[in-house]
């Protein structure tokens, strides 16, 4: 879906499927989204979600997710550019933030496993050394990016579509495999 084809009558989980940070956005600025009370059906408009909590304006929050998910792209790289930096003289550090289990069974060659330890040893090291984060699919690994760059590691950035996408743009012999819950 493209995102300026969102409406008000757009249901929600398709808002979910094409923005990535979309649940992030709505429980930050509108308390939508992130608990039992304030949840949402994937079938329910924006319409009918504006209208039952507020109301609220359609235009506005529609405005809302439309910049929070071009904040969001700022913060992605693609595959391809993160096969390019890896290629480079100076690469980056390529974190992964799925679980150890994960990380153990499949991984982007050189790729590191984010642990408290190492994330502490970061934060306390170069604001500027350049980071790449990763998980599975890319739907998790915007609030990592987040927590890194507002802890001064302004020079990070995720990837897009996550490990999944990496298999199927630049390394189609690294096994694919489907989360149960993700």
């Amino acid at each position: 879906m493209d995102p300026a084809s969102i409406t008000a009558e757009t249901p929600m989980g398709d808002i979910m499927g094409t923005f990535p940070g979309a649940r992030r956005a709505l429980f930050s600025r509108y308390h939508l989204g992130g608990c039992q009370s304030c949840g949402f059906a994937d079938t329910e408009t924006l319409a009918e979600l504006c209208a039952r909590s507020g109301p609220l304006d359609v235009a506005e929050v529609r405005d809302h997710l439309l910049a929070s998910h071009a904040h969001d792209e700022s913060m992605m790289i693609s595959p391809a550019e993160l096969k390019a930096e890896l290629d480079s003289p100076a690469p980056p550090l390529l974190l992964d933030t799925r679980t150890r289990e994960e990380h153990e069974a499949v991984s982007i060659p050189g790729a590191v496993f984010l642990d408290q330890d190492l994330q502490q040893k970061i934060f306390s090291a170069d604001p500027q050394r350049r980071i790449i984060l990763h998980d599975h699919s890319g739907k998790h690994v915007l609030d990592t990016c987040a927590w890194f760059l507002g802890h001064g590691m302004k020079n990070t950035r995720a990837l897009k579509g996550g490990i999944d996408s990496w298999s199927q743009d630049i390394d189609p012999k690294l096994p694919r495999y489907r989360l149960e819950i993700d």
